[in-house]
């Protein structure tokens, strides 16, 4: 049995020599990947890290401290808005821009948390879904954040050089995702992240042991907000253009429900969920050019639905996925992969 004998065992980061050897040979696979691949999935993997972002942040909040968002897009937003705003009016480098539209919506999450204090459950998720929709509304009358007809994203010069291409794009998301995620991997392992996961389990023996409610769940929504912050600004070069209807309710549900496919409590898990359902996304959006398959969906939504709906059929699939999750591996991704390595562990007994 894998006993841990001191508390220097759960903090390091390599627990083994194959944790090390794995840690490397990923990040060479992610170095020579678009060099590989065509640049339709170097936009691909852009598009995935940056949901990354956003769902392992999430996690932070509705894993670990067990609170539920379902207003992310609000802070997916802002960010998005807050680094275009910055570069365009305050004249921001794109680093500069992106670290201060992430604290921008790190201090609305803390603003958010507030109210959280004495919400929980549906009555916290009709509250954040609030904040999500009023915030669109919002910049939607700001006639300097472009109104109703968006904002256009200007060059991106990253150490005074010019990043015109996905692949060029790629060496500045990748970085910052993997950054990211190791913080958060950290994070759990530290004072902060125990206290997450006291209040997630027992809210009040937390506070009867010294754990400062307000100050961690307050804190859990900063960090989440400040992940899904620098999301969206890189979000809105990937794009190049943005608008309110962008931000919409189901980008909110969209996050939560990668984040629970994964695996809710695990850092790992929610990197799975992003990536499965980010390709499901993207793949599903043109489901109709599919061989045959496209042509059956042609047909059958012509003579019982709408043709127009089929693009929409990814909205079904999704909710397949999760209903199944729920009902056979309420772990998720992460579920799996714990049967899976637990199963060759013991074989063949």
């Amino acid at each position: 049995m894998d006993m841990k004998r001191a508390y220097y065992e759960d903090v390091r980061f390599f627990s083994s020599g194959a944790v090390v050897f794995w840690f490397a040979a990923l990040i060479i696979a992610l170095g020579i990947y678009p060099f590989v691949f065509k640049n339709y999935y170097v936009y691909v993997a852009n598009y995935v890290a940056i949901n990354i972002m956003v769902v392992v942040g999430l996690n932070l909040l509705v894993g670990y401290t067990g609170q539920i968002s379902l207003g992310h897009a609000g802070f997916f937003a802002v960010g998005a808005y807050g680094t275009i705003a910055l570069m365009t009016q305050a004249h921001f480098p794109f680093l500069a821009a992106l670290i201060s539209a992430g604290f921008i919506a790190a201090i609305l999450g803390f603003l958010l948390g507030l109210p959280a204090l004495r919400l929980e459950g549906p009555y916290l998720a009709i509250a954040t879904l609030g904040f999500g929709v009023t915030i669109t509304q919002i910049i939607g009358k700001i006639d300097l954040l472009g109104g109703r007809q968006g904002l256009h994203a200007p060059d991106l010069i990253v150490l005074g050089r010019h990043l015109n291409t996905d692949r060029e794009f790629y060496f500045l998301v990748v970085p910052i995702t993997v950054l990211l995620v190791l913080f958060a991997r950290n994070l759990t392992k530290t004072k902060v992240g125990r206290a997450f996961v006291a209040i997630r389990d027992a809210e009040i023996a937390a506070e009867t042991i010294g754990v400062n409610l307000v100050m961690y769940k307050t804190l859990a929504f900063a960090i989440s907000a400040f992940y899904a912050g620098v999301a969206g600004g890189l979000y809105a070069f990937v794009l190049r253009f943005i608008d309110p209807e962008l931000f919409g309710l189901f980008m909110s549900i969209m996050f939560l429900t990668m984040a629970v496919v994964g695996g809710l409590g695990s850092v790992m898990g929610p990197v799975a969920g992003a990536m499965l359902l980010s390709w499901l996304d993207l793949e599903l959006r043109n489901i109709l050019s599919v061989p045959y398959l496209g042509q059956w969906l042609r047909q059958l939504s012509e003579q019982y639905f709408s043709l127009t709906g089929v693009s929409n059929i990814q909205f079904i699939v999704f909710g397949g996925i999760l209903i199944f999750i729920m009902i056979f591996e309420p772990l998720g991704l992460y579920g799996f992969w714990i049967r899976t390595k637990k199963y060759w562990k013991t074989w063949p007994f």
